[in-house]
């Protein structure tokens, strides 16, 4: 299993993936595959660029994971995006990302968080197991959203 750190040149390998990612997880995120199957390139390299960390897991040839961090507030780096391939479900694949978002927040300095749904039975046990630590439902949370938790990493 490589990690590979991925920039707006490599926007091609990224759609592949988040349109994989956002067709078989419709309901672990915020964006659906609608909203980016048509999406131009320079969409795509935006993504790549306003996001300033990706990374792409592979096993050989194909792309099993991705995971993105990105700046929140000045404490924190969120880890958002993340998706594993069902073929790579269970093999350490989530883990290698988790911990390669996490070792580039502490290199800033910060600690990491995420927010995951609720019913995301699976994703809840995984940050768990990586040591993260759920904070619950923001206060702030909108009553027409889907309900998320704040979880933070405690190393």
């Amino acid at each position: 299993m490589q990690l590979t750190r991925i920039g707006p040149e490599h926007w091609e390998t990224f759609r592949e993936v988040r349109l994989r990612s956002l067709s078989d997880s419709p309901a672990a995120f915020g964006s659906r595959y609608e909203d980016w199957v048509d999406a131009a390139e320079e969409r795509w390299r935006a993504r790549l660029t306003d996001v300033p960390l990706t990374l792409v897991a592979t096993d050989g040839e194909a792309v099993v994971g991705v995971a993105s961090g990105s700046p929140d507030g000045d404490d924190w780096v969120e880890l958002i995006s993340m998706w594993v391939a069902p073929e790579a479900r269970g093999t350490g694949v989530a883990r290698l990302l988790i911990d390669a978002v996490a070792a580039w927040a502490e290199e800033q300095g910060r600690g990491t968080c995420l927010m995951v749904r609720r019913d995301n039975d699976r994703a809840r046990a995984a940050y768990a197991r990586a040591g993260f630590v759920d904070r619950g439902v923001p206060d702030d949370w909108p009553d027409d959203e889907l309900v998320e938790h704040r979880m933070e990493l405690r190393r």
